[in-house]
């Protein structure tokens, strides 16, 4: 069976044409077959060791760890490099010392000498510290509320009012609602493996009362979430990213793909004033509009990938004039496309990319945690030549490659985005990636991958709520469950009225509890 239907040209410039085409299209195709077979049965790190076996490990933070090759592979003696080898990091023999501790003391069976039958007398004494666990214990609270009256007059009854609950008449503490709260948004454990838990103690539990709990969590926690987001916006400096929800959409056979939009802030990095802190958004979309509702109030740095809705938002913030608004993209994306093209094609022009974006990181990896007058000097002296560098080196590799090639997509890209990808080499603060915004995505995506979906809008938006809240706690180094406890605690007493949310904030919460136990020591010393 002929492949062409239609005459072939008999003009050979017209051929070649065709011909040119073909093998460029062809190159491109084998390009994307290898990259699947890659994605499907290759290696999934992105280290440089991992990529070229000659090449040294390379740390980038976030990505994963390269595997450690197996005897057979190893590099004849001599040849081989000695690399500096992490110590393993062990939790041997020391226990935390605030945890309580139950003695337990082995006599000997007999204290008196075997060879003259005298007493024994104690000459010291080996100690052996194990780590315990007592699992959860399930508990009633019986709320009693005595009721006094008169016997003189007969008219007076005297009854203490009830405290306020989480959920009115219901049967669960706030204690409890905040353990279902984070198990799920903290620690990835979707409700219906919580029912079956429940239900191996004994207690029948439905997957909808648990979230009937969860969202009635989410509507108390509300203005907080929304005092979160204001302080996020209100900084100089986000990460923005986003990533795919689908929720129940009843009707079509099957979900509907929505977003959770991500903005985070972590000043950590160079010693800055504002804590870590991430925020979640439910959107039906992941287009332009709703990126530009969300951030109307920002104005500063946005460090993003290169991700059209955002270049867009900024063409139509300076048509408007309201406000500055400057993009500042991920030098991590754009290393990713020259690892992909590696992975694919084995080109050595993109491993030598791929060396030049590693030195940049160890100077990165060198600065980091100095101030940010530090990391610009560092930045103007050292990585300013090396991008200039690899900026030409680019520019000249892309007069020999074909644009439609794997490489020249990839150089493509990278040049295209240039102006955002070199912001970070004129201010100490801005980060070279936008790895911080890309690891608060990962508790989302394992949430993700064992609850599957959202049940509908408002689910999405309990999500969002409970799930920023719960994040930012732990970034700020806090027990998510203790902190969340108290926080509804003194939401639903009323202790703590809506214009004095911030005092719930984890950062300020967490000074607030490091004050007072400073105090009951110094009190106790």
């Amino acid at each position: 069976m002929p492949l062409r239907f239609s005459p072939l040209p008999r003009d050979i410039d017209e051929l070649t044409r065709m011909v040119l085409a073909l093998e460029a299209e062809n190159a491109e195709l084998r390009v994307h077959s290898a990259l699947l077979k890659q994605l499907i049965f290759g290696r999934k790190s992105e280290k440089l060791a991992t990529i070229d076996q000659m090449q040294s490990v390379l740390d980038l933070g976030d990505l994963s760890d390269a595997p450690v090759a197996a005897n057979d592979d190893a590099a004849p003696e001599g040849e081989a490099k000695k690399r500096k080898c992490r110590s393993a990091s062990r939790n041997i023999g020391a226990l935390p010392k605030h945890l309580p501790r139950c003695e337990e003391v082995i006599e000997p069976e007999s204290t008196a000498c075997p060879c003259c039958s005298s007493p024994l007398h104690r000459i010291g004494e080996d100690i052996f510290e194990a780590l315990d666990v007592v699992p959860a214990v399930l508990r009633v609270i019986r709320t009693i509320r005595p009721k006094y009256a008169c016997r003189s007059c007969e008219n007076t009854i005297v009854q203490a009012p009830a405290r306020p609950r989480l959920t009115t008449g219901g049967m669960a503490t706030t204690a409890l609602v905040a353990h279902v709260v984070v198990s799920k948004f903290g620690w990835h454990l979707p409700l219906y493996r919580q029912s079956q838990i429940f239900a191996g103690q004994g207690i029948v539990l439905d997957r909808g009362t648990l979230g009937f709990w969860v969202e009635r969590a989410a509507w108390w926690l509300k203005p907080l979430y929304d005092r979160l987001l204001v302080f996020i916006r209100s900084q100089p400096r986000v990460f923005c990213d986003e990533t795919r929800l689908p929720r129940l959409d009843p009707g079509r056979g099957r979900t509907k793909i929505c977003q959770l939009w991500a903005q985070a802030i972590d000043d950590r990095p160079w010693q800055g004033p504002a804590p870590p802190a991430v925020g979640y958004v439910f959107a039906e979309s992941r287009g332009t509009d709703e990126v530009e509702v969300q951030l109307k109030s920002f104005g500063g740095v946005l460090q993003v990938d290169g991700y059209g809705a955002y270049k867009s938002l900024v063409k139509r913030r300076r048509k408007s004039n309201i406000g500055p608004l400057r993009l500042a993209f991920c030098l991590a994306h754009a290393r990713r496309k020259f690892v992909e093209v590696v992975k694919s094609t084995g080109s050595p022009e993109a491993l030598a990319v791929i060396a030049i974006i590693a030195e940049i990181y160890r100077i990165e990896d060198r600065i980091r945690g100095e101030s940010a007058e530090t990391r610009l000097a560092v930045r103007r002296a050292e990585s300013a030549p090396i991008m200039a560098a690899l900026k030409d080196r680019l520019t000249g590799v892309m007069t020999e490659v074909s644009a439609k090639s794997a490489l020249g997509k990839a150089i493509a890209y990278m040049l295209a985005h240039w102006s955002g990808l070199v912001v970070f080499l004129g201010d100490g603060r801005i980060e070279v990636d936008s790895n911080i915004v890309e690891r608060s995505m990962k508790s989302v995506a394992l949430t993700r991958k064992n609850a599957l979906f959202a049940g509908n809008a408002r689910g999405g938006e309990t999500w969002a709520i409970l799930a920023s809240l719960i994040n930012t706690a732990k970034l700020n180094g806090l027990d998510p469950q203790t902190w969340l406890t108290d926080v509804l605690e003194k939401i639903v007493s009323g202790e703590v009225t809506i214009n004095r949310l911030d005092e719930l904030l984890p950062w300020t919460w967490k000074a607030k509890r490091d004050d007072r136990l400073d105090t009951t020591e110094r009190r106790a010393a």
